[in-house]
């Protein structure tokens, strides 16, 4: 099999990303509830960049940034203006354990930093196999707020903020 990249994500995409992310909203209930428009959801207003992780045209994960909303910034202390959010970071579940979230993971943050930003993110603290990538790959835990939406168990969530290591 060949290697997978990580490239940017093309509007050609967005049909497989959609696939993709079906079969991770199955195995990990992410996102919690599936978006009614899932491809405006993987294009929020806001998006500073998106990139795939691909084998030809099959789409095994994906990651943006986004501008930082109000409540994130001020869970990690510092303006907006001065950070970019990573989002909407998922691998398909036959393409784990290959360290594709982690190339993503870096990939965002570079990106971020070569553009001058920051890069942060929050997480919702029952998603443990996402807060050990972060925590693995220097990301620093800041603060939990209580969130205004429900997880899948019906609970308010707690996110986690995160800011990036020094070193992207």
């Amino acid at each position: 099999m060949p290697a997978a990249t990580i490239r940017p994500r093309t509007d050609q995409d967005l049909a497989a990303c959609v696939t993709a992310l079906a079969t991770v909203q199955r195995a990990d209930r992410y996102p919690v509830h599936w978006p009614d428009d899932p491809e405006g959801w993987l294009t929020p207003d806001g998006m500073l960049g998106a990139w795939v992780a691909a084998e030809g045209p099959a789409v095994l994960g994906h990651v943006m940034l986004t501008h930082t909303d109000p409540a994130l910034a001020d869970a990690i202390g510092a303006p907006a203006e001065e950070l970019a959010a990573v989002a909407r970071l998922f691998v398909t579940t036959t393409a784990r354990r290959r360290g594709l979230a982690a190339e993503l993971l870096g990939h965002a943050a570079r990106a971020a930093v070569a553009d001058g930003l920051r890069p942060v993110l929050e997480v919702d603290s029952g998603a443990t196999a996402a807060i050990g990538l972060y925590e693995r790959a220097g990301w620093r835990f800041v603060r939990a707020t209580t969130a205004d939406w429900h997880t899948a168990d019906g609970r308010l969530a707690v996110v986690h903020a995160y800011s990036g290591p020094a070193g992207h």
